[in-house]
């Protein structure tokens, strides 16, 4: 039921998950219930029905706490340097979930928040997690996912993204073009923790000032993920 959850922030009503699941309405509803008691679950606010709730927030913050913590001070860092919102994301599955987020200080900013998915196939921190995976790993996450097409610039065919991360590993560097969200552009990269957890840090920008300000977001980044690599090293 999590599951099925997972990609609708409106949530769903009841009946829509019981054709989902397959499951008779009333098994549906004992195992909201029980899903509610622990938060894990709460009410849609949209319609009758549920969405994931914010204790399914703190297990995934205490899940990569360790990786998180190391790595606060300086997103805060290349947060404040840039002025753009700054995201920790980690691989789950078939998407990328957000395990630490830092805002930018510009009135106008991207808006995300810990706990959030994003999909792999059109978000500079899923690309970027997607290039960093060797083949058998790469194999496998792509027999799960679904190259939704979110925008008219979103990638939906794996030839044209394969050709894409392709490049990422040469380059090291990820980009979202209004591809998951008209009017947010972002950079990205991966990097590897101290204990071998994968995470990508990406840098999400309105598109306004993305083009301007591109070469000064890559930068940033790099400079970034040289000194997270440099820490790690001597933990």
């Amino acid at each position: 039921m999590l599951r099925a959850l997972e990609g609708c922030p409106q949530g769903l009503s009841l009946g829509q998950v019981s054709r989902q699941l397959n499951l008779p309405k009333s098994t549906v509803q004992r195992i909201v219930a029980a899903l509610e008691t622990e938060r894990f679950v709460i009410a849609s606010t949209s319609h009758a029905g549920v969405r994931l709730g914010p204790a399914l927030v703190r297990i995934a913050r205490s899940a990569r706490f360790g990786l998180a913590e190391i790595t606060h001070a300086s997103l805060e860092q290349l947060a404040q340097r840039t002025g753009e919102t700054v995201d920790l994301a980690v691989l789950d599955g078939s998407k990328a979930i957000f395990v630490d987020h830092i805002e930018g200080s510009h009135r106008l900013r991207a808006v995300s928040a810990i706990g959030i998915s994003f999909p792999l196939h059109c978000s500079a921190n899923g690309k970027a997690l997607l290039a960093a995976l060797d083949e058998n790993a790469l194999l496998q996450v792509r027999k799960t996912i679904e190259l939704t097409r979110f925008t008219p610039s979103s990638i939906c065919t794996w030839n044209q993204l394969e050709k894409e991360l392709k490049q990422i590993r040469a380059t090291g560097i990820a980009f979202d073009n209004e591809e998951h969200t008209q009017g947010i552009a972002a950079v990205g990269t991966s990097i590897v923790g101290p204990e071998g957890e994968l995470a990508a840090i990406s840098v999400p920008t309105p598109s306004v000032r993305f083009a301007d300000k591109r070469q000064e977001l890559e930068a940033a980044l790099m400079d970034c993920r040289k000194e997270l690599v440099e820490r790690f090293g001597n933990l």
